[in-house]
């Protein structure tokens, strides 16, 4: 599978009109660099209550199924990756309180990167139960994105096509 090139200039790009430059990547890579969708994704993107994350996650997946009806694959896989990233983040913030997983900042080489970079991970506190159930509504509209047969079915075209 080809990585995601976060060597792009996806401030100056816009992938719907270059969808050739798009590569899926692993999980959520490039969730917050791909142009229009970030800018059209993000402010739906909300998790902070289970009433929250309900209504961001049904916005985000109604922009994915819109998407997928207009055949466009970077739109429907980043809507999915915005999927994904609630359920992360808000397991993260029922794992770690204020969201905080590792310790130290991230190396400026890395920023905009996921993963823990060379950083210890902080301890786990106890489980909050609002955040928890915040992933619990993310991660059942992520896996029904994933499901989706005309998104599996777009995703192997863009492949095959573009790498």
């Amino acid at each position: 599978m080809p990585k995601f090139d976060y060597d792009l200039n996806y401030a100056e790009l816009d992938l719907r009109a270059q969808p050739e430059l798009y590569r899926v990547g692993r999980g959520e890579q490039g969730v917050l660099l791909v142009q229009p969708y970030k800018g059209e994704i993000l402010p739906h993107w909300r998790f902070a209550t289970p009433d929250v994350a309900q209504e961001s996650s049904k916005a985000i997946f109604a922009l994915f199924e819109a998407y997928l009806k207009d055949g466009d694959f970077v739109g429907a896989d980043m809507a999915r990756k915005f999927l994904q990233m609630g359920f992360t983040r808000a397991r993260r913030y029922a794992n770690h309180k204020g969201g905080k997983k590792y310790d130290g900042p991230v190396p400026d080489d890395k920023k905009g990167q996921s993963g823990a970079h060379g950083r210890a991970e902080l301890p786990r506190q106890p489980e909050d139960p609002v955040k928890a159930e915040s992933a619990r509504i993310f991660k059942a509209k992520w896996d029904e994105a994933e499901a989706n047969e005309d998104y599996a079915r777009l995703k192997k075209e863009h492949r095959a096509k573009y790498g």
